[in-house]
């Protein structure tokens, strides 16, 4: 028989382990040629390493020359902190990626590289644990997860982004980038700051410095709702750009556009403007632990404040202009005054504006002043004298 070669890996669940620290391992089920099958124990931080030496073997089939050659499945950056609702949900990813890794190309599938990671280590037949402290908690996959999509979170599928314009990060959480470089974005915050890998690299980006590699526009950003949804300033700022919003802490407010970028266009009263995400909060919820996270954190750079953006799309993105957003938002005003009954006045000035030229009474001329004797006797005719004579 030939080399050893991996025919499926199953990912069972998880464990819970005590021993040295608390802990979690995934525990796979690998299938191999000779038909043996063996249970191993795997970190998530391990099989993110595997995977980025994975990449670096293959740099074609893992996109890093071209993009559209990517064939090597995405998976997650491990979180700061990884719980147990990070390891539950993060099952699915596992068992997408495991699936797609044993069917790709045998050059990659039956490497050496691979059929390592899997084999039985030691540890996997007699696991480092203190059973005289804590036994470990097991806990398992379901047999009919496929069957109910509820029991299991579904695999994540990352987005490519590419960034338009160089960036310098300002804190040792965020991360640079150069104008062109793809980044995988594994998660998006409303705040406009979002948690994206490239290689080795994994940081926070301001989200107006990317750009989707499909088109310049994103779907995610719904259209403007103008009924507005009612938030609070639970910290000032004052405006830097003509078109955004100076608010203290406590004002009540309607957002009434979510954009991307992490600045979201607000309604005061019947002013509108740009305000940061990242300083509102839901009228009525309190969130504390949110708070305490970003109140050091600076706003994100606006997708209009950043200088030879070049886009690879030949159409730019679709901005609405802040003059739309004032109009729109007026008008919507006015007509929720004259539904309501609230404005009669105000709803009396807009008919009468908005009446038929018809119905209205037409302008008189204005009649000329009557010549002087002097100037008929010089210019009209000699009938026309005689009758002043």
């Amino acid at each position: 028989m030939g080399d050893a070669f991996i025919r499926h890996i199953e990912l069972l669940g998880y464990e819970k382990r005590f021993f040295p620290s608390q802990h979690y391992v995934y525990m796979f089920l690998v299938k191999w040629n000779d038909l043996s099958e063996k249970v191993v124990y795997r970190r998530f931080t391990e099989i993110y390493e595997f995977h980025k030496a994975l990449k670096e073997m293959f740099p074609i089939e893992s996109g890093d020359i071209n993009i559209e050659n990517r064939i090597i499945p995405h998976l997650p950056a491990p979180k700061w902190f990884d719980g147990q609702r990070s390891t539950e949900n993060r099952q699915g990813t596992l068992a997408e990626y495991c699936y797609t890794l044993v069917n790709l190309p045998h050059k990659i599938s039956r490497c050496l590289h691979v059929v390592n990671f899997f084999k039985v280590r030691h540890d996997d037949m007699n696991p480092v644990t203190d059973s005289q402290i804590k036994k470990p908690q097991v806990f398992l996959l379901p047999k009919d997860s496929k069957k109910n999509p509820t029991d299991i979170t579904g695999p994540i599928v990352l987005q490519t982004y590419r960034a338009i314009a160089d960036y310098e990060k300002s804190s040792t959480s965020e991360m640079s980038l150069k104008a062109g470089d793809m980044v995988d974005v594994v998660e998006k915050s409303e705040n406009g700051w979002w948690f994206c890998q490239l290689k080795n690299k994994r940081g926070w980006v301001p989200a107006a410095y990317l750009e989707p590699m499909d088109g310049p526009d994103e779907s995610e950003e719904q259209e403007p709702n103008y009924a507005g949804e009612a938030y609070m300033v639970w910290k000032s700022y004052t405006a830097v750009e003509e078109d955004e919003l100076t608010l203290k802490e406590g004002d009540t407010i309607e957002v009434i556009h979510k954009l991307l970028d992490g600045w979201w266009v607000i309604r005061k009263d019947e002013t509108t403007g740009y305000y940061p995400s990242m300083y509102l909060q839901k009228a009525g919820e309190m969130n504390t632990s949110v708070k305490s996270e970003q109140r050091n954190r600076s706003a994100p750079p606006r997708r209009s404040t950043i200088r030879n953006a070049k886009s690879i799309h030949k159409q730019g993105r679709k901005q609405i202009s802040q003059e739309t957003y004032r109009r729109n938002s007026k008008k919507y005003i006015q007509n929720q005054r004259n539904v309501r009954g609230k404005s009669q006045n105000k709803a009396n000035v807009i008919i009468e504006k908005n009446e038929p030229e018809d119905n209205k009474p037409k302008a008189q001329p204005a009649v000329p002043p009557r010549p002087s004797k002097d100037l008929i006797l010089n210019r009209c005719t000699e009938s026309t004298r005689r009758k002043i004579l």
